[in-house]
C-alpha cells in the first residue's frame, strides 16, 4: 500500500508540474509520455481516480484532463523534500543588487522589485519593527543654539530625526553631556526598555541639565513607542494580470485587497521566526478576498531576532519549490544587510 500511495503522490507531482507549466488540464496520457513514472496509463488512471476521489485533483467540466486542488497543492508543498536552491550567479546577482542599497528605505524597494522579478508574483515587505529593534545610536546635532536635532539609529537600520525646542541657549558642553547622558541609559537596549529607561532620565539628571533632559525625553519617548512595522512596500502588482484566468472573477478583489495594508499584514502575521516559510494556500487564507490566492511568507532577520516578514502572493497555479527558493534567499539577504547596518 506505501508504494500504492507513493506512486499516486507521484501522479500528482505530475499533475502539478504540468499544469503549473502550461496551464492546461493533465491528462494520463500526457502524465506516461512527460514523466517516467514505469507504469501503464491504464495504472495512471486508476491512480487519478483515487486522487479525485480523495480530493487532491478535480476535471474541470470542459476537459477530460484534470487539475491540482488545494488540498492537493498543499500535499505537494507539504512534501517537497528538497526546494531547488538558487545558482552561485543568481545569489551573487542578489548580494550586489541589495548591497548597493543606499538607506533602510533603498534596500526594502529593491527586495520588493528582486522578488517580484525572481517569483514573477506579488512581492510584500514589511518594514522593520521597531518593537524588537535595540539602540545602536542617538546623535544629538546642535541646530541653533537653542534647537537640536535627535537621530536615533536602531540595529536594524532605521534612523528617526526629530527636533527639540529647548526654550532657552544651551552650551557646547552641555550638548556633549546630554549626549553622554542619553546614549548611557539608551544604547543597546530594546525600544521598549529604552522608552521606560528614558522617561526617568531627567529625575536622575543633575539640576542644570533637568530643563533641557525632559524636553529631550518627551520627544524621544515618542520616537521609541512608535510602531512603522506598520508600513509595508508592494511590488510586482501587474504580474497577477499576466493570466487572469487563474483568478475567475475575483482578480479585481485581490488587487483590491492588496490595497488594505491590515490584510496584508494578516498575510505575514505567521512569521515567527527568521527563516521559518509559511505556505497558505486557497482557502486555507482568512481573508475572503484572498481565496484564489497562494501565499508563501517568512521573517527575516538574524539569529532569533525578528525585524519583520516579507513574502509573495500569486495564483494558487504557483511554482512552490522557486519561489520558496527565492523567497528565502531574499530574506536571508536582507536579514544580514540590515543587521549589519
Amino acid at each position: 500500500m506505501a508504494n500504492a500511495e507513493e506512486r499516486r503522490f507521484e501522479v500528482l507531482r505530475a499533475i502539478v508540474a504540468d499544469y503549473v507549466s502550461n496551464q492546461e488540464p493533465v491528462g494520463s496520457k500526457a502524465i506516461v509520455d512527460r514523466h517516467n513514472l514505469g507504469v501503464s496509463s491504464a495504472t495512471v488512471r486508476n491512480d487519478m481516480a483515487a486522487l479525485e476521489e480523495e480530493g487532491y485533483i478535480t476535471q474541470p467540466h470542459t476537459s477530460a484532463g484534470r487539475i491540482p486542488t488545494d488540498k492537493g497543492y498543499r500535499l505537494f508543498v507539504d512534501r517537497i523534500a528538497e526546494v531547488k536552491p538558487l545558482s552561485t550567479a543568481e545569489r551573487r546577482a542578489i548580494t550586489a543588487f541589495l548591497d548597493s542599497g543606499t538607506d533602510v528605505d533603498d534596500v526594502l524597494r529593491r527586495s520588493v522589485r528582486l522578488l517580484a522579478q525572481l517569483t514573477r508574483q506579488v512581492a510584500v515587505i514589511q518594514y522593520p519593527m521597531m518593537t524588537n529593534s535595540a539602540v545602536r545610536h542617538l546623535e544629538v546635532v546642535p541646530l541653533t543654539p537653542a534647537r537640536l536635532m535627535l537621530v536615533l539609529i536602531t540595529d536594524s537600520g532605521r534612523v528617526d530625526q526629530r527636533t527639540v525646542d529647548l526654550g532657552d541657549v544651551i552650551t557646547e558642553e552641555n550638548v556633549g553631556r546630554l549626549r553622554t547622558v542619553l546614549n548611557g541609559a539608551l544604547a543597546g537596549r530594546r525600544l521598549s526598555e529604552a522608552a521606560a529607561a528614558v522617561a526617568e532620565l531627567p529625575e536622575k539628571s543633575p539640576g542644570e541639565l533637568r530643563d533641557n533632559l525632559t524636553r529631550v525625553c518627551t520627544v524621544l519617548v515618542e520616537s521609541l513607542v512608535e510602531h512603522p512595522e506598520e508600513r509595508l512596500v508592494l511590488g510586482g502588482t501587474a504580474n497577477l494580470t499576466r493570466n487572469v484566468s487563474d483568478f475567475p472573477g475575483s482578480l479585481r478583489q485581490v488587487l483590491e485587497a492588496l490595497e488594505e495594508q491590515v490584510i496584508v499584514l494578516k498575510l505575514l502575521a505567521a512569521a515567527r521566526n527568521p527563516g521559518a516559510i509559511t505556505v497558505r494556500i486557497g482557502e486555507e487564507n482568512e481573508d475572503e478576498q484572498m481565496r484564489s490566492t497562494s501565499v508563501v511568507s517568512i521573517g527575516y532577520g538574524m539569529d532569533d531576532l525578528l525585524l519583520g516578514g516579507m513574502g509573495v502572493v500569486g495564483p494558487t497555479r504557483m511554482d512552490y519549490p522557486n519561489t520558496i527558493a527565492a523567497v528565502r534567499a531574499v530574506a536571508n539577504y536582507v536579514g544580514q544587510i540590515l543587521s549589519g547596518r
